[in-house]
């Protein structure tokens, strides 16, 4: 992919005129940067994982897609989808139950950074829409991303970009996630919620035990102060 614009448009604050591009290689020290910065400002570290510049190196490669965000040629932020390795553990195709050839059609939404001066622009969602947009779905017929528990505006990014929670279990050595998937083959439409619960987000028990029925997580609500899930559907 080239580094010719995308899109251009203006900030929803500020008004300011951004560009949007894909990223190279020659891009890393910026990215990394910029990464560094969100990482010193996140109010729990543990909600980002931050790649290394290698892994970066990986993507922009050929293994995957990255876009940023420009304003007066400075980068503001950026999102990252990857072409991920077909393992026998850590794959997310196994967990959504996929055969060894299907998890070659699946890409995964990675990792992605927005300067805290210029939150609030939802800079992170028009990304996702997007690399969504672009990825080749005659390649590609999946996509996945984890997700920490209440990570609320990650979790809400992912919901909003098509993708439905699947699982919840311990992924990356012991580390609790919400797993999300999208299928680019099945048309998005509303959710069947006959049958639909919602789950206050620290009972892992019952979330687990819904999507072991085959009930999926389809948005957030918030009440009495706690997040809770909305479950849909069932086997």
């Amino acid at each position: 992919m080239s580094d010719t614009i995308i899109t251009t448009g203006k900030l929803q604050v500020s008004g300011q005129p951004f560009d949007i591009r894909f990223l190279k290689v020659s891009d890393i020290p910026e990215i990394l940067d910029l990464q560094q910065l969100v990482d010193k400002k996140m109010e729990v570290p543990a909600f980002l994982q931050p790649l290394s510049e290698k892994e970066y190196q990986n993507i922009l490669s050929g293994n995957g897609f990255m876009i940023g965000v420009f304003v007066n040629e400075k980068m503001i932020a950026f999102r990252a989808m990857l072409i991920p390795e077909i393992d026998e553990d850590e794959h997310l195709g196994i967990d959504a139950g996929l055969s060894r050839n299907e998890r070659g059609k699946m890409i995964y939404s990675e990792i992605s950074n927005v300067h805290p001066d210029f939150r609030g622009n939802r800079l992170q969602t028009y990304m996702g829409e997007l690399v969504m947009e672009h990825v080749d779905k005659e390649r590609f017929h999946y996509a996945a991303t984890t997700v920490a528990p209440l990570n609320i505006p990650s979790i809400k990014d992912k919901l909003v970009l098509g993708m439905e929670i699947i699982e919840l279990k311990e992924k990356y050595n012991g580390k609790l996630r919400y797993i999300l998937f999208r299928d680019f083959t099945e048309d998005r439409k509303p959710p069947n919620v006959a049958e639909q619960q919602t789950i206050s987000m620290d009972n892992i028990e019952e979330q687990v035990k819904l999507l072991n029925q085959g009930y999926k997580g389809v948005a957030l609500q918030e009440k009495d102060g706690k997040w809770h899930v909305k479950y849909v559907g069932g086997a």
